[in-house]
Order: C-alpha cells, then sequence, then structure tokens
C-alpha cells in the first residue's frame, strides 16, 4: 500500500478516535445540574412571561370550574367565546343544576363533544347544590369527587380560584417538562410528583402558567420554533423543530406572533390583543 493510502487510512482511524472520544465527554446530566437547569429555565421563562395567567375568562370560582371542563378536547378561546352566553343564563350552581339538559347542549355547542360536557357541568352543579351548599370547595380531595373533574382541573380551580398551589399537567405541559428532560414519565399522576420534587411548592401554579404559555406559543407539538425561542440555551432538544429565526419567528403564536390572545377579558398587564367573541372575524 502507498504511503498515501496508509496516511488516509491513518486520519480515518484518528478520526474514529476522536469521535469516540467526544462520545465518552459528554456524561450524563446529573440530578442535581438538571436540578439547576430546570430551576434556570424557570426563572428565564418568568422574564419572558412576566404576565402569565390562566387563559380562561372566569369572575368567580364556579365559572373557572365550569370553563375548565368545557376545555377539554378544545381551545380556551372557543371556551371565552362560548361561557358568556352560558354564564348569562345559568349564573349559579343552581342555575345551571335545573336547566334544561337541551338548552345547555345548544349553548355549549361550540365546545364540541357538547352532550358528554353538558351531563358533567350539569352534574358538578348539582353536586355543588347538594353536596357544598352551592359553593365551589377549596380542597382538592372534594373537587375531585364532582362529575367531569379529575386532578387537572382541580389543581386549575385550587391555583387560581384559591391560591393553593398545584401543578396543572396538560398536554403542553407533558411535552415540554419531557422535552427538557425533568422528567421520563408518561403519565400526568407520575409527572406531577417528579415536577413537585424539583421546584418549590411556592412556583407551582406560575410554573405551570409559564410552560403552558411557552408551549402554547413557541414550543409546538409538530413544529416547535427552536430559532425564535429565548431558552435554546437551557434546552436539550434543541433543533427538534424550525431553527432559522426569520422561519422560527413565522411560526409564533398569539400574542408573540403579533396575534389576538385566548381572552376576551384578559387581566391587566397582557400586552397583547383582546380575542373577539363568538361569530366575529378573527
Amino acid at each position: 500500500m502507498s504511503a498515501e493510502g496508509n496516511s488516509a487510512v491513518g486520519e480515518h482511524g484518528v478520526s474514529k478516535r476522536v469521535k469516540a472520544s467526544n462520545r465518552k465527554a459528554v456524561k450524563p446530566e446529573s440530578r442535581l445540574a438538571m436540578v439547576r437547569r430546570a430551576r434556570k429555565i424557570n426563572r428565564e421563562l418568568a422574564e419572558v412571561f412576566p404576565y402569565a395567567h390562566p387563559e380562561l375568562d372566569f369572575r368567580n370560582p364556579f365559572e373557572l370550574l365550569v370553563a375548565t371542563v368545557l376545555s377539554a378536547q378544545t381551545t380556551d378561546l372557543r371556551v371565552n367565546q362560548t361561557t358568556p352566553a352560558l354564564f348569562a343564563k345559568y349564573p349559579t350552581p343552581e342555575d345551571l343544576a335545573a336547566a334544561v339538559p337541551e338548552d345547555v347542549e345548544e349553548l355549549i355547542r361550540p365546545t364540541g363533544f357538547f352532550r358528554a360536557k353538558t351531563k358533567s357541568i350539569m352534574g358538578l352543579a348539582a353536586a355543588l347544590r347538594d353536596d357544598f351548599g352551592g359553593e365551589v370547595p377549596g380542597r382538592l380531595d372534594d373537587l375531585v369527587t364532582l362529575p367531569g373533574v379529575g386532578r387537572k382541573t382541580a389543581f386549575v380551580v385550587l391555583g387560581n380560584a384559591f391560591g393553593v398551589p398545584g401543578i396543572t399537567v396538560d398536554t403542553h405541559f407533558m411535552r415540554l417538562v419531557r422535552r427538557w428532560k425533568w422528567t421520563e414519565q408518561e403519565d400526568p399522576v407520575k409527572i406531577e410528583a417528579e415536577i413537585a420534587e424539583i421546584f418549590p411548592k411556592s412556583e407551582w401554579t406560575m410554573l405551570s402558567h409559564r410552560v403552558i404559555f411557552h408551549g402554547r406559543r413557541i414550543c409546538h407539538a409538530r413544529k416547535p420554533a427552536c430559532g425564535a425561542c429565548p431558552i435554546t440555551h437551557l434546552c436539550p432538544s434543541y433543533g427538534e423543530g424550525e431553527t432559522d429565526p426569520e422561519k422560527a419567528k413565522k411560526l409564533l403564536k398569539y400574542e408573540m406572533g403579533g396575534l389576538p390572545g385566548q381572552r376576551l377579558n384578559p387581566p391587566p398587564g397582557y400586552p397583547g390583543r383582546p380575542a373577539p367573541p363568538l361569530g366575529a372575524s378573527d
């Protein structure tokens, strides 16, 4: 074999050894390092979304509870466009419990699965009337006894209507905490338990809002806007989505993309435009 051939083989061998060496140099992230990174992500998201909030319009715990049940399998925007008429006609649990089911079905039809949802919200209204004196209870164990109310819904209500810390594990939250390697769990209850060990209890409710905001606006399920993401330096999954800044910018949603938000009545400090009412042009 020629000297040139020997040189090529030698360089190839060195290249393989360098690559192998580089692979060995990348150590798995320690538990402590992951916790520090997770908490830094939370702090940086707090700066990106200082206005993070529940994206359902509500004026009291009953309205939030019903709206959260209606939000299954649809957008918060569609719920917010639907509930004004519902609550105008049935403002209390007693009113809703005594309603004609067909009338309720017609009012909530835009949210989808309206027959099942009618059964749930009328059932929970009756339970509130009969078992809780017409008031929404402020305890997890009581809330999950209501028809259509699971842990996710209960924590939304507890955290945002009663100030009780809770982690809301919805589809956005599950997707992002797995992308960020905070957990490998797939079961919502197990995810909740593992994330609760990473953050102090005082952070749970706002952490949920920030993660969900980020998932809805930037870190989308099918095509994350990686090139427009402010926490790429902390994300082990960077590159799963569009990395070109200009192309990524076009993927941004809601106020980040210059579009209306999900609430018809957003809280003070929200930098985007209110959503249009039902039937109006988006």
